[in-house]
């Protein structure tokens, strides 16, 4: 099959063209979270305090964030497939730089590239994977292509840690090898990625760029708000495991083994991943409520193994918190889009989206300088307390709009 605009010809179909960009999206979120049990290695080499690690983390948020607002929706006119390719290749210079650049403004540089790629794929790649679906398989119900997309992206998330968990505590050079694996396989997907079909037709006169527009429902902003500090809530659930949480284990736990601080990560993220694909079929308010009290338990398990201290309870905690997480998210997504007509719905959750991030960074950063001033324990409860207030608040505001 020929590209009539391009004449390159296309080696993959539609219904293998939508499992290639599911790869390239698993893998680069996967890439995403690759640094979470590096971290301590990075700062027992270089000896800086762990406040530095939160701003390290930040910096990719900061990428996502800036990303999200300035090139999330330029697919829509420079095409999904030529977007996707730039994006991983971003993510492929983010690991050259890790490679060549390992001291502390090399990682924030690596971080930010890192969270510009991710911002630009994650919207890019979820629209592409829903309109190679739509082609491939045309009857079939479009939240199917939703969900493969969602557990694609948590799912990547989750397999990062363990990854780099393991090749960290058997193979030499730890803070290489990973990257030197993922730098392959990303440029491998960025050969997939060129021989997927095409699903937008690029405009022969391109509109004048503007960054994405953020546009809050005046009749629904109450509502639109609640959904967003669920979403920047669970976020920074995910924020505390991919950032301090291995820091925290080898710290206040006394369990530095490189391999857990990945096990742990993972297991948090693919509990996301996981209670989505179990609870799919319950209605929304039933999602919301068992996330509600999954996330609830779960901070309270967390914020007690980091008292006491307890390993088990610091894990079970954040894996309980973890499925919590995945059914607040998405009931926040499935909320805001409710909120406004198709027209205005992308807008609505660019600004969820970007709210959400937020909570990927703020939470994080505020934690980072609690444990310079207080005890780390102390400063976790804190945390916890409040990420707990706000997901109890926001999730019963938004459980009480729908009755």
């Amino acid at each position: 099959m020929t590209s009539s605009r391009t004449g390159v010809r296309i080696r993959f179909a539609y219904a293998p063209g939508f499992w290639v960009i599911a790869a390239a999206f698993l893998i680069t979120m996967a890439f995403s979270t690759i640094p979470t049990p590096l971290y301590a290695i990075y700062q027992h080499r270089d000896g800086f305090p762990t406040y530095v690690i939160t701003v390290i983390f930040a910096s990719y948020a900061v990428g996502v964030m800036a990303s999200l607002y300035l090139a999330g929706h330029v697919s829509d006119w420079l095409g999904r497939r030529r977007v996707a390719l730039v994006a991983v290749l971003a993510e492929a210079l983010s690991a050259a730089i890790f490679l060549i650049w390992s001291a502390v403004p090399g990682l924030l540089v690596a971080r930010f590239i890192c969270g510009v790629g991710v911002g630009v794929l994650t919207a890019t790649a979820t629209a592409h994977l829903s309109e190679l679906r739509q082609v491939a398989r045309p009857g079939e119900d479009p939240s199917r292509s939703a969900l493969i997309s969602s557990m694609v992206n948590l799912g990547g998330l989750a397999f990062g840690p363990l990854i780099a968990g393991l090749l960290a505590q058997y193979v030499s050079a730890p803070l290489q090898r990973p990257y030197e694996i993922f730098l392959v396989l990303l440029l491998l997907s960025a050969v997939g990625i060129a021989l997927v079909p095409e699903t937008v037709e690029r405009l022969e006169e391109r509109p004048a760029y503007r960054p994405q527009r953020v546009a809050l429902p005046s009749s629904a902003r109450p509502l639109f708000f609640a959904s967003a500090v669920g979403a920047f809530a669970a976020f920074a659930i995910f924020g505390l495991f991919t950032s301090l949480a291995p820091t925290f284990l080898a710290g206040v736990l006394h369990h530095t083994s490189r391999l857990l601080a990945g096990v742990v990560t993972f297991a948090v993220f693919i509990a996301g991943a996981v209670s989505q694909a179990v609870f799919v079929r319950l209605s929304r308010p039933h999602q919301l409520r068992l996330g509600l009290v999954a996330m609830s338990v779960g901070l309270v398990g967390v914020a007690a193994g980091g008292l006491i201290p307890n390993l088990w309870l610091f894990v079970i905690g954040g894996v309980v918190a973890g499925g919590g997480v995945g059914l607040v998210f998405r009931g926040a997504v499935a909320t805001a889009a409710s909120l406004a007509d198709p027209s205005s719905r992308g807008e609505v959750l660019a600004a969820l989206f970007l709210i959400a991030y937020a909570g990927l960074a703020i939470p994080v950063l505020a934690i980072g300088l609690g444990i310079a001033l207080l005890p780390a324990q102390v400063a976790l409860l804190v945390f916890s307390v409040l990420i707990l207030i706000l997901v109890n608040a926001a999730v019963l505001r938004m459980l009480a709009a729908q009755r």
